[in-house]
């Protein structure tokens, strides 16, 4: 297949990455261009088979490691073209990347770490720094509803961990309909089935026809929600979890939706 049609696909989603990187579309359009010139000089850069994309976005980073980006005070912003959501001037390039990375882009913690060739425990610091910045500026309450105690405990305390408030646990359907009423939480990690038989699912429903505020399901059941037949979660996580990724996800969350930085 032609390196064009290999890397047509990706070439958004890279100059994506690039502007929100440097803050300002033509100096991100700039990086962008200097990864397909070096392409074209070098074919063998982009050699047939693997992640075309992760190779591709691995290629622009190396670049801009020889050539450092000067940072806007836009740089960070998840939409181009509009305000920043959060002042990421505080968090370190790398770290910046990192984030765009994991939460933006969709790579996992390993492959962001091969794309910035740096060890994946590094990368994890760099991007718990990231998240603590967003969470000293989107502070907001988390609901549980998970029936088991240990994993509760275990969401509980990661929450805290990352700077947010933990709201409630709640076990069943009633429960979590009665803690959203009570606590009026900024963002929902909901399992779907409880421990007395009734629906995580159910109880979600409930709260978003009263409010619209990010849930991330985290299930051993997964195809009760990806069936295809309806609208399905934007934020899913199979147990058992790695909290790399509830941690991305939820960042992700805070990331795309104003409701939640808004919350108390």
């Amino acid at each position: 297949m032609p390196i064009s049609d290999r890397i047509g696909p990706h070439l958004p989603a890279l100059r994506r990455y690039a502007r929100a990187l440097t803050g300002t579309q033509s100096s991100g359009d700039a990086y962008v261009a200097a990864t397909l010139e070096t392409i074209l000089i070098d074919p063998s850069t982009m050699p047939e088979g693997g992640d075309d994309k992760a190779r591709l976005f691995g290629l622009l980073s190396r670049i801009i490691a020889s050539l450092p980006v000067s940072m806007s005070r836009a740089a960070g912003a998840i939409a181009p073209g509009k305000e920043a959501p959060f002042d990421l001037s505080g968090v370190p390039p790398l770290g910046r990347q990192a984030l765009l990375l994991a939460t933006v882009e969709g790579f996992s913690v390993e492959k962001t770490a091969d794309i910035l060739e740096a060890d994946a425990s590094d990368i994890r610091d760099l991007l718990d720094a990231a998240f603590a910045e967003i969470a000293a500026q989107a502070e907001t309450g988390i609901m549980i509803i998970e029936d088991e105690p240990l994993i509760a405990l275990d969401l509980a305390h990661m929450v805290a961990g990352m700077g947010h408030r933990v709201t409630g646990i709640a076990r069943t359907q009633a429960e979590a309909e009665t803690l959203w009423s009570d606590s009026r939480p900024g963002l929902v990690l909901a399992d779907v089935k409880l421990a007395d038989g009734s629906s995580g699912i159910d109880a979600v429903n409930t709260i978003l026809s009263r409010t619209d505020i990010p849930v991330i399901f985290i299930t051993a059941y997964p195809e009760k929600l990806l069936t295809g037949e309806r609208p399905e979660p934007a934020f899913l996580v199979s147990k058992p979890f790695n909290p790399e990724q509830v941690k991305v996800l939820i960042n992700q969350a805070l990331l795309f939706t104003p409701q939640t930085r808004a919350a108390a």
